[in-house]
């Protein structure tokens, strides 16, 4: 149980990661309503309405299992040096001086 205080973990999860799945969705979702919009002419428009939340349904799946997939590749354990862990925790315990107006 004295290993699990030797590691920490880190997100290096950014914007950027997600940026082009979340592009590529938003493609997916415009291009099916533009074929709701072609299907709504047609003399069954419940077709339309079918096709949009079938689509919808069909890809949020996808689209969750690659943000969490990308998600858990930027997770990181990085092992931690007791020593080095003792005296950041030093560091950090002192107490600093409160902010002064500048007058």
């Amino acid at each position: 149980m004295d290993n699990i205080n030797r590691y920490r973990v880190f997100c290096t999860l950014s914007f950027g990661d997600i940026y082009g799945q979340i592009v590529v969705w938003l493609v997916v979702i415009f291009l099916s309503l533009a074929g709701a919009l072609a299907l709504l002419g047609t003399s069954r428009p419940i077709y339309a309405l079918a096709t949009v939340g079938l689509i919808l349904v069909l890809s949020l799946p996808f689209l969750l299992f690659t943000f969490v997939t990308t998600l858990l590749n930027h997770i990181e354990f990085k092992a931690v040096d007791p020593a080095e862990e003792k005296a950041n925790s030093r560091s950090s315990n002192t107490p600093s001086r409160p902010a002064q107006v500048a007058g």
